[in-house]
């Protein structure tokens, strides 16, 4: 500072994160079929999509959550004696993607699969389409991202003004109103616990656990909170002005 009654600014970086059970799965449900004709190998994949579309619209998943998102007809060769290719058939796939909504309980739980879970439905959709299903990973998201973010963005603030206080606190100045607020968003950033046991595979597919977890979002919210430095203050309002956070680890930035 140039003189006691100069005017600066403190530049802070504040960050803030929000956790909620996620309440979406999105579940990756693929089918492959071999034949010795093109035709045969499609009309066969068809048959068993439409068979694992039946038991997911008979558990209550709606249409509009159940989407086509591959569809391939390949050749299937063979290397011979003689570094030969030969054609042995044909293979037939369809990928499907599907979300699960409302999936965990009052308990923040995955429901049960009695009270028809996501993994009941999972298990009800692998038994309808039988050996050529194939699951290929889920993801675990929340619905109201945008809430989520709001949380996330009050608790940047606070820390980036309770960072604040405590420096003009120390310099025995007072912190004046904000002059300008920059925002780096790094999130959500979902990072969910799922653990699976094992499940006995006889006649019918049985239900796997699925935890929740918790989705979190991260949010540098203001990247940089720069505000003015009023003069020194005597030591009764120096007293009041007590910081509410004392992050020692903070980028101090104060302007000449």
């Amino acid at each position: 500072m140039t003189s006691e009654n100069a005017i600066g600014t403190i530049t802070m970086v504040g960050s803030g994160s929000a956790s909620a059970t996620p309440d979406i799965m999105r579940v990756n449900i693929s089918v492959e079929t071999r034949a010795q004709t093109v035709a045969d190998a499609y009309t066969r994949a068809g048959d068993r999509a439409a068979a694992v579309i039946g038991s997911l619209r008979a558990d209550g998943v709606a249409g509009r959550d159940i989407n086509t998102s591959g569809l391939t007809v390949r050749a299937e060769t063979v290397w011979t004696e003689g570094n030969r290719e030969q054609l042995v058939g044909y293979i037939a796939g369809t990928s499907l993607t599907v979300t699960l909504r409302e999936i965990a309980g009052a308990d923040g739980a995955a429901k049960p699969s009695a009270d028809g879970g996501p993994a009941a439905i999972i298990a009800h959709a692998v038994e309808a389409g039988g050996d050529d299903v194939r699951l290929g990973g889920l993801t675990l998201t929340v619905a109201d991202e945008e809430a989520l973010m709001v949380r996330a963005r009050d608790a940047a603030w606070d820390h980036a003004v309770g960072k604040a206080e405590q420096y003009v606190f120390r310099a025995g100045r007072a912190l004046g109103p904000v002059v300008e607020i920059t925002e780096d968003v790094s999130g959500p950033v979902p990072q969910p616990r799922i653990a699976f046991a094992a499940a006995k595979m006889g006649g019918g597919a049985e239900a796997m656990p699925v935890e929740l977890g918790e989705e979190r979002a991260v949010h540098e919210h203001p990247r940089h909170l720069a505000a003015e430095l009023s003069p020194g203050l005597d030591r009764a309002s120096h007293s009041r002005a007590r910081p509410r956070n004392r992050d020692e680890g903070s980028e101090l930035d104060a302007g000449e």
